[in-house]
């Protein structure tokens, strides 16, 4: 994760005290954080859902690719710094090699997510509760139709953003 600050500093650098929310849920900013240091909360509703502290961590990445409002409230748990990417989509046509980081993150994220769906599927299978319809959750997932995305590049850039 390390390796993905030396790709950021050209995104202003902020020294966060603790408390500072710096994504709230539901709201739209396009920008992209990466932790330099300290410690930073994902919080869904009132839940606490991951604690970062590895430098070169990226919050902000699924709002900016599924364009979407932000999923979560990311705030500061320990004092913090972290760069600030304002233009997030730009930066990641800009940087394959975060991009790339970002998908293998994202891969491993839903490869979890599966397998852990895929467990429940197994113990409550037949037995009537609202778990058996893990079937239908893991269904869902892999059948999503694609939406259309397009990278972009300096000959033909995404007409969306």
């Amino acid at each position: 994760m390390r390796a993905v600050l030396k790709y950021c500093e050209e995104g202003h650098r902020r020294e966060l005290p603790e408390g500072t929310v710096i994504i709230h849920e539901g709201s739209s900013t396009g920008h992209l954080f990466v932790l330099i240091e300290g410690q930073l909360e994902v919080v869904k509703g009132d839940t606490v859902v991951a604690s970062l502290t590895e430098a070169g961590a990226i919050v902000g990445e699924m709002s900016c690719l599924l364009q979407l409002p932000h999923t979560a409230t990311v705030r500061v748990a320990k004092i913090s710094s972290v760069y600030e990417i304002n233009d997030a989509a730009e930066f990641l046509r800009m940087q394959p090699a975060v991009a790339f980081y970002i998908a293998k993150m994202l891969a491993q994220r839903l490869n979890v997510a599966t397998s852990y769906l895929a467990d429940i599927k197994r113990q409550y299978e037949g037995h009537g509760s609202h778990l058996s319809m893990v079937s239908e959750v893991l269904a869902s997932m892999v059948n999503l139709p694609p939406s259309e995305v397009s990278p972009g590049s300096d000959l033909r850039s995404d007409p969306r953003v």
